[in-house]
C-alpha cells in the first residue's frame, strides 16, 4: 500500500528556516514524481515544487524560486522541500503526492494537483512573529 507522510512543519518566524520530510512506505520514491502542494485557509490547493519522475527536472511555483529547494534521498525513500525565508504568505498546510503515471510528469513535473493521484495527510507550516 503506496503511503507518503509528511512532517517537519511548525511555528517560524518570518526570515527563517524550515525544511519539510515526504517519507514513502509501499513503494520506492525514485520511480515517481514527487510533488509538494500546499494550502491556506480559505484559498485552492496550489503547486509549489516538484521533481520529475527521472529527477532530473525540478519545478518551482513563482512566489518560491529561489527560497525552496527540493531534494530526493533515494536512501531513505524521503523527498525533503527547504524552505527559507520564510514569509507570512507561506503559512499554509503542506502536502506532498506522488505519481508515475502521466507523461507531463518525466522529464519535467507540471506543478497540476490533477496529475497526482496519490497523496500525504499534510503538516502545518505558519509564519508568523
Amino acid at each position: 500500500q503506496l503511503q507518503l507522510v509528511e512532517s517537519g512543519g511548525g511555528l517560524v518566524q518570518p526570515g527563517r528556516s524550515l525544511r519539510l520530510s515526504c517519507a514513502a512506505s509501499g513503494f520506492t520514491l525514485d520511480n515517481y514524481a514527487i510533488g509538494w502542494f500546499r494550502q491556506a485557509p480559505g484559498k485552492e490547493r496550489e503547486g509549489v515544487s516538484c521533481i520529475s519522475i527521472s529527477g532530473g527536472s525540478t519545478n518551482y511555483a513563482d512566489s518560491v524560486k529561489g527560497r525552496f529547494t527540493i531534494s530526493r534521498d533515494n536512501a531513505k525513500n524521503t523527498v525533503y522541500l527547504q524552505m527559507n525565508s520564510l514569509k507570512p504568505e507561506d503559512t499554509a498546510i503542506y502536502y506532498c503526492a506522488a505519481d508515475r503515471d502521466s507523461v507531463l510528469l518525466f522529464k519535467l513535473c507540471v506543478l497540476n494537483r490533477g496529475l497526482f493521484g496519490s497523496w500525504g495527510q499534510g503538516t502545518q507550516v505558519t509564519v508568523s512573529s
